[in-house]
């Protein structure tokens, strides 16, 4: 039988585990008697943690949360899932996260088993990021978003467009959008009546709040939609191209964040892009090494005409040899 400051922590690891128990069947798990369960129930309350209990057949046991966060009891893959996700977030796009999340993975490594520090510590010698630098973002900007878009409330704020220029929007927040170490708010401009996509890094939220709306649904997910404005509407020169590959060896080949992919039948798709030059665009599709037709714009065709000829001449010149 386990003693008692062991058998806390068992119990307090099942209740965190799962979200109802039974006092049966905590007693079996621990090889105690009920009575003892209500015992040790009455010790976690002591110590500061909310159990909630109910009576009768279907009654039981559920931790709830309290005021303050108490210590919580990870298995190994927990505690190595948490760590790892720590570390990523001190390298992230979050401004003011970062020490934050030092300090609570140092806090985590000091308690883990050896074994286990020996696990992270094979993963960060093993890995390397290949993440482009990006803006931050004030984490008070991202929690004031989220919570617009939870409590369905418009958000009013100063926003700063690519250009420079200042301007105050009321809008309807509905999703953020993570990609490519930016952060996007997808919303429903009040003003403007249709949707739009702001980088919250550019974003000055005003307090407090506009009213509550009913959300409304973009036409797309979300996260296409981000998508679309981003490699394609943004831009100067947006393109269709039609690539002679399946959808699924193309989207393996393209970072986030540069255009929506269509399938087109088993061995095409349509990738909408853009790009304010063309010749970036060009050198973005011919990168790819794949067969391909452009649907539009016509300016891409003619640089592309024009390219063809610089390069025919080019392989037909022997005046070197």
């Amino acid at each position: 039988m386990l003693e008692t400051s062991a058998r806390l922590l068992r119990v307090l690891a099942l209740l965190q585990a799962q979200r109802d128990w039974t006092g049966a069947a905590l007693a079996a798990r621990l090889d105690v008697t009920t009575r003892t369960v209500r015992s040790d129930i009455d010790r976690l309350r002591q110590l500061g943690y909310r159990v909630h209990s109910t009576t009768g057949s279907a009654g039981g046991y559920r931790l709830e949360a309290g005021n303050a966060m108490p210590p919580l009891l990870l298995d190994d893959e927990e505690a190595v899932a948490v760590a790892v996700g720590l570390r990523a977030a001190a390298s992230g796009s979050v401004a003011g996260i970062e020490e934050t999340s030092l300090r609570a993975l140092a806090k985590l490594e000091q308690t883990m088993p050896s074994r286990l520090r020996h696990r992270i510590d094979m993963l960060r010698a093993a890995t390397a990021s290949a993440a482009g630098a990006g803006p931050t973002v004030d984490a008070e900007v991202v929690t004031a978003i989220a919570e617009a878009v939870y409590r369905h409330e418009q958000l009013r704020f100063d926003y700063r467009d690519r250009a420079g220029e200042e301007s105050r929007r009321r809008a309807e927040p509905h999703r953020l959008v993570y990609t490519e170490r930016r952060w996007y708010l997808l919303a429903w401009d009040v003003d403007r009546e249709d949707w739009r996509t702001y980088r919250a890094d550019r974003i000055r939220p005003r307090i407090p709040n506009g009213p509550r709306f009913t959300p409304k649904e973009p036409p797309e997910g979300a996260v296409a939609h981000v998508l679309r404005g981003l490699g394609h509407n943004a831009w100067r020169h947006q393109a269709v191209i039609r690539l002679h590959a399946p959808v699924e060896r193309v989207a393996a080949m393209l970072p986030p964040g540069s255009g929506l992919l269509e399938p087109a039948g088993d061995d095409a798709c349509l990738w909408r892009t853009g790009s304010d030059s063309l010749r970036d665009l060009t050198n973005y599709i011919t990168a790819l090494d794949l067969p391909f037709d452009v649907e539009g714009p016509q300016a891409l065709r003619d640089h592309l005409r024009v390219l063809a000829a610089r390069y025919a001449a080019a392989a037909e010149n022997t005046s070197g040899m």
